[in-house]
């Protein structure tokens, strides 16, 4: 078996391509996806909190006050139409006439001495994802009803230094009770799981496929079945070069991924991602790569499997698409709000390891529940490759 999988290592690092996959790619992939999150987030914010919104203003002489702080907002632009009607000011938005709509009631000053309550409607494409633009209007709402209201309780006579509690008898001060560090991990500890586990198939994906599929293209099974080994011996020979492969794959990303969180958080001034980096311990990024080898380990086997079954280079390659399409729904179910690493939960495969490695991140991960994910996937790993030494002992697979 070792003679095996020696000789297979050896081949399989004389092979360019497999080097790109297993090392170069793992190395520079974070610092890629950090870079090009970070540039594409700041600028998309930046540029959303400094666009111009043009908006019309329905009876802006009912409330001028109002009118007039919008139209010294830097972030609104007024633009002057004849139209009242709700429906009509939607479709000149739609038209791109302009952003937003205030329509201010007909009635609203008389209701204001009358002490009556008014709705005001603000009409505008709420489909952003960075709304900031409601968030400026709703500022200037809130300051503009402050100021109705002193101005009411002032002709009441109310004490001025009063004033502030029977505005707002109830004034909130958050105080977060979350570290820094779980604050990122939860946000980002998924995504990092979302690239980690890709990778390790991604890095033992080209070597299976040269192991099965290959060796039959070149005509290099049979001298190899008629070598005096075992077929188990062979398999598992060749199970674990690819199990190898897509280990080092999985360590150099670890690996990557903590140095490059390092360095990028230190030359970016990126205080908060330094700060979070800096919280994660060794121990942890072992935890991690513990996690991933048993699940490497069954990527391994069914690659393996599905390389000895297909008849050419090309036609494993078709087979093992779904399989890397189907490790994406554990992946996102993961992602999903609410979806926390519970007993339930640890049995799924792959969202186990994901959610796992999310808590890791986060600093709040549960050892029980880290034993019952390393147990069950161990179970599934033994699993599939039992199932890949049978399937390799199959006449009719191996000369398909």
């Amino acid at each position: 078996m070792w003679q095996v999988y020696f000789k297979e290592l050896t081949e399989l690092m004389r092979d360019k391509k497999t080097l790109i996959f297993v090392i170069l790619l793992p190395v520079f992939i974070f610092p890629v996806i950090f870079g090009v999150m970070g540039l594409v987030l700041s600028s998309t914010t930046n540029t959303a909190m400094k666009a111009e919104h043009r908006y019309a203003i329905v009876n802006p002489e009912q409330a001028a006050e109002f009118s007039e702080s919008l139209y010294y907002h830097k972030n609104f632009k007024k633009v002057e139409t004849d139209l009242v009607d709700a429906e009509a000011l939607a479709q000149a938005i739609r038209d791109d006439k302009f952003d937003v709509a205030i329509v201010i009631p007909a009635d609203f000053s008389s209701k204001r001495q009358q002490v009556e309550q008014a709705t005001w409607q603000i009409i505008y494409n709420q489909s952003s994802q960075f709304d900031f633009m409601y968030q400026y209007f709703d500022q200037l709402v809130a300051d503009y009803n402050e100021k109705l209201q002193r101005e009411s309780l002032t002709k009441l006579k109310v004490d001025p230094s009063k004033l502030a509690a029977i505005i707002k008898p109830v004034a909130i001060e958050k105080q977060d009770t979350a570290a820094k560090r779980e604050n990122i991990g939860e946000k980002f500890g998924a995504l990092i799981a979302y690239i980690l586990i890709p990778l390790c198939l991604l890095g033992a994906s080209y070597p299976a496929i040269d192991m099965g599929a290959g060796e039959k293209e070149r005509g290099t099974l049979e001298t190899l079945l008629i070598c005096p080994i075992s077929r188990v011996s062979i398999v598992l020979g060749k199970f674990f070069t690819v199990l190898t492969t897509g280990l080092v794959g999985a360590l150099i990303t670890v690996a990557s991924f903590g140095i490059w969180g390092a360095v990028i958080g230190s030359f970016a001034g990126m205080d908060i991602v330094q700060e979070a980096m800096s919280a994660i311990a060794v121990t942890e990024l072992i935890l991690i790569f513990s996690l991933l080898l048993p699940i490497s380990a069954v990527f391994a086997a069914l690659l393996l499997a599905i390389s000895i079954y297909a008849r050419t280079f090309k036609e494993a390659q078709n087979y093992i698409s779904p399989l890397s399409i189907m490790i994406f729904l554990p992946l996102v179910a993961a992602m999903m709000p609410g979806v926390e690493l519970t007993t339930k939960t640890a049995l799924v495969p792959i969202m186990n390891v994901a959610l796992a490695i999310k808590e890791l991140i986060k600093g709040t991960a549960e050892y029980g529940l880290l034993a019952l994910i390393f147990g069950s996937t161990i179970l599934l790993a033994g699993i599939a490759i039992s199932f890949c030494v049978h399937w390799f002992q199959q006449e009719k697979v191996l000369f398909r």
